[in-house]
């Protein structure tokens, strides 16, 4: 995962080129959320459906960056389903458990169709942001 969203763009610039009077603040927690169509750097995409179906945005601990690159350190674990998620190919990383700013977003590895009674989950390491 390495595309940033325009928000998180605008916020690096006006921070590090333009001395920003309203300099970015990062969140205190980073959620992740599930999606089962394409994100752009303006958001969009199908966020899976949190009306019966079990699915919330979990939260994401990272280790230490390391030559433009940094993972997750915690097993992300999502509630078992209880409706049907449909296939997950698409993830991002907000500021907020629900709504807020999209910051970054990117294509799973591998897609997983969670159904009822399925789970998703993310090992540490298996979520890895890189800047080159």
């Amino acid at each position: 995962m390495t595309a940033f969203s325009n928000y998180l763009e605008n916020k690096i610039l006006e921070h590090t080129l333009k001395g920003a009077t309203n300099p970015y603040t990062p969140p205190t927690t980073i959620y992740i959320g599930l999606f089962t169509s394409s994100l752009g750097e303006t958001g969009g995409g199908n966020e899976i459906s949190t009306s019966g179906s079990a699915y919330a945005r979990q939260s994401v601990a990272f280790g230490t960056v390391t030559s433009g690159s940094v993972s997750n350190s915690n097993t992300i674990l999502f509630s078992t389903a209880t409706s049907n998620w449909g296939t997950i190919t698409q993830i991002g990383l907000f500021d907020a458990a629900t709504g807020g700013n999209l910051l970054y977003y990117g294509s799973v590895v591998t897609s997983k169709t969670v159904s009822i009674g399925d789970t998703f989950s993310i090992s540490p390491g298996n979520l890895t942001i890189t800047l080159d």
